[in-house]
């Protein structure tokens, strides 16, 4: 018997959807604030596999099924998120999946102290489409470094391993040193 992908797990999730449900979820899907989105010419008229491989292209597969589960909840299917949740925790992450935490996450409050130079990180993430520009003119606006990373953490970085994977890149560029020795202190 093979092993399903996360992919799989969560086309079977939408495929048990009826019509209605799967019409609730899509709009759900499409009307959720958090970065990245997912725009609406991606799904619409678009089967439930299709629909799960435009979550995964859009959040990373072990994302993609979390946000799945949040928006089966909103929706009132919690029976089906529950499902999905105990399907996709059955699949054995790899290195660097979700289970493991992400750099990120491991070292916000070091990231917070000591990223001084934060407008040409913002500058990258609006470049790569993790910030909306209101989001970025928000931060930016910010008196203190420690203020414009605490914005950043609470804000677009909640969207998922996705946006930490890119915001993990460009601290990799822009602050090389600092990662580094974060990196180092494992």
């Amino acid at each position: 018997m093979s092993v399903k992908t996360l992919t799989e797990v969560l086309g079977d999730a939408l495929e048990n959807l009826g019509k209605e449900d799967f019409h609730r979820f899509e709009r759900r899907l499409l009307d959720r604030r958090a970065e990245p989105r997912v725009r609406r010419n991606r799904v619409e008229d678009k089967s439930r596999l299709e629909v799960a491989e435009v979550m995964v292209n859009t959040f990373t597969e072990a994302e993609a099924w979390r946000v799945a589960a949040e928006v089966l909840k909103n929706i009132g299917c919690v029976g089906d998120a529950e499902d999905l949740e105990k399907e996709a925790m059955k699949i054995s992450p790899g290195p660097g999946s979700a289970a493991a935490p992400h750099f990120v996450d491991q070292h916000q409050s070091e990231l917070i102290k000591r990223v001084t130079n934060v407008e040409p990180i913002l500058d990258q993430l609006l470049d790569r489409k993790v910030l909306q520009q209101e989001c970025y003119d928000q931060i930016r606006a910010l008196s203190t470094h420690q203020a414009q990373m605490r914005e950043l953490f609470s804000g677009p970085l909640q969207a998922g391993r996705g946006a930490k994977d890119v915001f993990y890149e460009i601290l990799k560029e822009q602050e090389k040193f600092l990662v580094e020795e974060l990196t180092q202190e494992r």
